[in-house]
């Protein structure tokens, strides 16, 4: 009997040091109390479902391959980038809507929430153009939820800690570039001015976010938009070539928005904040130039949603693209591993 006992000690201490070690190695933080996504349609968990506007995603064929094959207003055929992100980091599989709040128990409160608005621009015409959330909008949806969540907690210091722990990932610029509109066009600038302009409105936006308690921010550039279905379609015909104009602006407003980082994080005004910029433009791209070696066939055009893919694919696993602008949910799990990781670390 004695000896069974010692046996099973030293079976359940291997286990927990091997744990340990694992943990320990992989380098992935666990500590984060939540996360909270702001911006666009990559981010959108089902914030557009109740707005005035076109852009939605609570029908069909959206959600094909979401639990139940249930559309949710996530832009894709499953769970969209902040779900990812979070499972990834330890915090929980899917990320509420701010707007479905009502339906979300106290527990899932406390762990974040998303108030990305698809079609959101960090340029108020680009959110005013097409009736989303501007990033005014999603700061005082944030204060409410701040008071929701002051009520569930009933401590202020809680609130405090849970906020400045989590995680508040951001994605805004996509549609300023060229989803939709051409805001730069609209104000007569030039696109360098422009992208500029960009990077100074994100930083307004970060601070508004830091002067209510943040202080771990995961910030996203642009996606390759030259190369989205929908440009490659518009300016590439039958070719199917990439838009190297909206490229170029896109990699010059990624650029400038880094090194924006870089400089707020030695800032008195973010003094305790960290950054890290999240690379999606060179992850995305890398799946578009070599599909094959991540197991997908079709990098160019989208399974659904445009007038080349009226009925929808049959795999869209094998697709980079879902629709006319959005990854599916394959493409972001691929290239959401390495950026966990980044993530975890840099804001450790």
């Amino acid at each position: 009997m004695f000896r069974g006992k010692i046996f099973v000690l030293a079976l359940f201490s291997v286990y927990f040091l091997s744990s340990a070690a694992e943990k320990k190695t992989s380098g992935i933080n666990t500590s984060f109390t939540g996360i909270f996504a702001f911006g666009d349609s990559v981010l959108d968990t089902g914030n557009n479902n109740f707005l005035l506007t076109f852009l939605k995603g609570n029908y069909w064929p959206y959600g094909w391959n979401f639990d139940y094959k249930i559309p949710t207003g996530r832009f894709g055929n499953g769970r969209v980038f902040t779900d990812i992100i979070a499972e990834g980091l330890g915090i929980k599989r899917l990320v509420p809507a701010y707007s479905k709040i009502r339906r979300v128990d106290s527990d899932n409160l406390k762990t974040g929430v998303c108030f990305a608005s698809g079609g959101s621009g960090i340029d108020n015409l680009t959110s005013k153009t097409l009736r989303v959330l501007s990033t005014g909008d999603q700061i005082q949806d944030f204060k409410d939820y701040l008071k929701k969540l002051r009520k569930v907690v009933k401590s202020k210091k809680k609130v405090k800690e849970i906020i400045s722990n989590a995680v508040f990932l951001i994605s805004e610029g996509n549609n300023d570039i060229g989803y939709f509109t051409a805001p730069a066009l609209l104000r007569l600038q030039s696109t360098d001015t422009y992208t500029s302009r960009m990077v100074f409105w994100s930083r307004k936006f970060i601070k508004d976010l830091y002067d209510l308690g943040a202080r771990k921010f995961a910030v996203m550039g642009v996606m390759p938009v030259g190369c989205l279905p929908l440009h490659r379609f518009l300016f590439g015909g039958v070719f199917g070539w990439c838009n190297f104009l909206l490229n170029k602006v896109s990699k010059d407003f990624n650029s400038k928005l880094q090194k924006g980082l870089i400089s707020y994080a030695v800032e008195y005004d973010f003094r305790g904040a960290k950054f890290v910029y999240v690379d999606i433009y060179g992850s995305l791209m890398d799946l578009i130039n070599h599909p094959k070696a991540y197991g997908f066939t079709e990098a160019e055009k989208a399974c659904c949603c445009m007038p080349n893919a009226i009925i929808p694919c049959f795999n869209a696993d094998k697709h980079v693209f879902y629709d006319f602008a959005h990854p599916s949910q394959r493409a972001y799990e691929v290239i959401s591993k390495p950026l966990v990781y980044q993530i975890a670390k840099g804001l450790a």
